[in-house]
């Protein structure tokens, strides 16, 4: 878990380790249509060395070891649990994937994950909440302007769902810029959700 100051609203960790949490420069200059992000641990894409949480979370998602989703899952649960007031969520809802990726890998990373969280706090989980609208390059190599406008628009509310009034407890497996969570969450409020929730396993720093 992310032990030193951090963002308020994005939870983005700050260098300095003393001094209380307070809002970063990107929240003030372009809020998040979240209402916070939160996630169970961080790694640097800087360091020298694999960090063995993105060495395991690069197994899980690009090597199809799916078996590490529940374990991964559980952790996240265990650890995360403090990060929200009992009650405050109604919907758990996973960022989907396009069909296209869907088929490709197999399997959804943020669906195994946001199970795991439903199951270990008994609430409930919407895998089909949300589509994916269209297909995006993977956002792997963009920078964070690039990654924004490649996810505009990207994501819309399931008609045949409902979020209407809920407050929605979205699932990913990393957050790096935000770019991805943020137009989840700008569908989502768009859909009629009350307010918008981020919980992700890791933030990349």
């Amino acid at each position: 878990m992310i032990d030193c100051p951090i963002c308020t609203v994005c939870g983005r960790p700050f260098l300095d380790t003393s001094g209380d949490d307070h809002l970063c420069g990107g929240c003030i200059a372009r809020p998040p249509h979240f209402t916070r992000a939160r996630s169970w641990a961080c790694y640097s894409t800087d360091d020298g060395e694999e960090h063995p949480l993105r060495s395991v979370l690069q197994r899980f998602k690009y090597g199809r070891k799916v078996s590490l989703g529940k374990p991964l899952g559980r952790l996240m649960a265990e650890g995360s649990s403090g990060f929200f007031a009992a009650g405050s969520i109604d919907l758990v809802v996973p960022v989907p994937l396009h069909r296209k990726r869907l088929r490709w890998r197999g399997f959804n990373q943020s669906v195994v994950l946001a199970h795991e969280i439903g199951r270990a706090w008994d609430l409930r989980v919407d895998a089909f909440a949300l589509t994916r609208s269209r297909a995006t390059p993977p956002q792997t190599q963009l920078h964070e302007d690039e990654r924004r406008k490649n996810m505009r628009r990207a994501f819309s509310v399931n008609p045949r769902r409902s979020v209407d009034d809920r407050s929605v407890l979205l699932i990913d497996d990393v957050y790096t810029s935000g770019a991805t969570v943020d137009e989840c969450s700008r569908a989502l409020l768009g859909g009629g959700a009350r307010e918008v929730s981020v919980l992700t396993l890791a933030r990349t720093v």
